[in-house]
């Protein structure tokens, strides 16, 4: 089979891979539609991301849907020719986390596509893929593999909504406009918020999340001022998601908070200062959000139903011989959205 590997920044490769045969409890998938992530992008562009660096060649990807080709002695729920979305996420099912119930944390994690741990576990962008039964998920035949494919990444924000608590009636911010910005939009909207507004610093990706129904779309570079009036009289929001990862994207969260309010911490950069002495006066929640665990099922479930529509958010789809240019095109958010790679 194929299976397209990183081994240096920019270094990606189109290799062969010997094929897997599905063990007791195992299924092996048939990949059909894979998503290009940011945390792909990072391996690509930079050969990791903070503290995580490539050591070794790497099969990328994790956001990947398909059909059952084979099953393994003991499965029971799945049958040749299912269409399925696969939960990348394989937590050990022993360690205090997971047995408290809290996978997502699992000491022993084990994430397609992933530098933390060595030797990496390696991706699902390949042709053929050997999961647990447990990960894949079925989905209706008339669903497409793209719509599929993007149940992970909306799992990821079904997670951050969550954490937020109840957003039922709330003015919501979502800061950062990417497919994770995009899609909390989507998820926001499905929990009931009444009012969101979403940021970037680029026009491209603000013209989406007004076709998936943010209220106002603000382009900040463009207009720093833009948000001076939701500062008044101590923030009106209720809710914001910072996706962003940036400092800055902190700093203006914090500050259109309106007292008691949660900020949900959704994108992942460096090291940032805030505003400490702001947080203590407005009685600010600061909350991290890191993975899923049910809300993978939850997201397939509200993709299947057509209650989120994630269709919009497919800009490209290449095939996988044209993987280079996949990455590039990912790489330009003033043209894309969500690459996916069909295979």
């Amino acid at each position: 089979m194929q299976a397209i590997v990183i081994h240096a920044p920019r270094d990606l490769r189109i290799e062969d891979r010997t094929p897997e045969t599905p063990g007791p409890g195992q299924v092996k998938i048939r990949i059909r539609a894979g998503g290009i992530c940011g945390s792909d992008l990072h391996y690509y562009q930079h050969g990791g991301f903070g503290a995580v660096r490539l050591r070794e060649p790497m099969i990328l990807g994790h956001e990947v849907a398909g059909e059952v080709e084979a099953l393994g002695e003991g499965v029971q729920h799945l049958h040749v020719g299912d269409a399925v979305a696969v939960n990348p996420s394989r937590p050990c099912g022993r360690c205090r986390f997971c047995l408290a119930g809290q996978p997502n944390q699992c000491l022993d994690m084990r994430f397609y596509g992933s530098a933390m741990r060595m030797p990496h576990v390696q991706g699902a962008f390949r042709e053929s893929l050997v999961c647990n039964e447990a990960q894949a998920v079925v989905v209706p035949p008339g669903l497409s593999f793209g719509q599929a494919a993007l149940c992970e990444p909306l799992a990821v924000c079904l997670h951050a909504v969550r954490q937020a608590g109840s957003v039922l009636g709330a003015r919501v911010l979502v800061s950062g406009s990417g497919p994770i910005g995009a899609l909390c939009v989507l998820a926001a909207r499905h929990a009931g918020a009444r009012e969101v507004v979403a940021t970037d610093l680029v026009d491209a990706p603000l013209a989406l999340v007004r076709r998936l129904g943010a209220d106002r779309a603000v382009n900040l570079r463009d207009d720093p001022a833009a948000l001076d009036g939701d500062m008044a009289d101590k923030g009106r929001f209720d809710a914001v998601f910072e996706c962003s990862g940036s400092g800055a994207g902190l700093t203006t969260a914090i500050g259109v908070a309106r007292p008691g309010a949660v900020i949900v911490q959704v994108g992942v950069g460096g090291e940032v200062g805030i505003p400490l002495s702001t947080v203590v006066a407005k009685e600010l929640v600061v909350k991290g959000t890191f993975r899923f665990h049910e809300e993978f099922g939850w997201a397939a479930a509200a993709i299947a139903s057509g209650a989120i529509d994630v269709r919009p958010l497919i800009t490209d789809t290449l095939p996988l011989a044209e993987a280079v240019r996949a990455f590039e095109l990912a790489g330009d958010r003033s043209q894309s959205m969500k690459v996916q790679l069909a295979f």
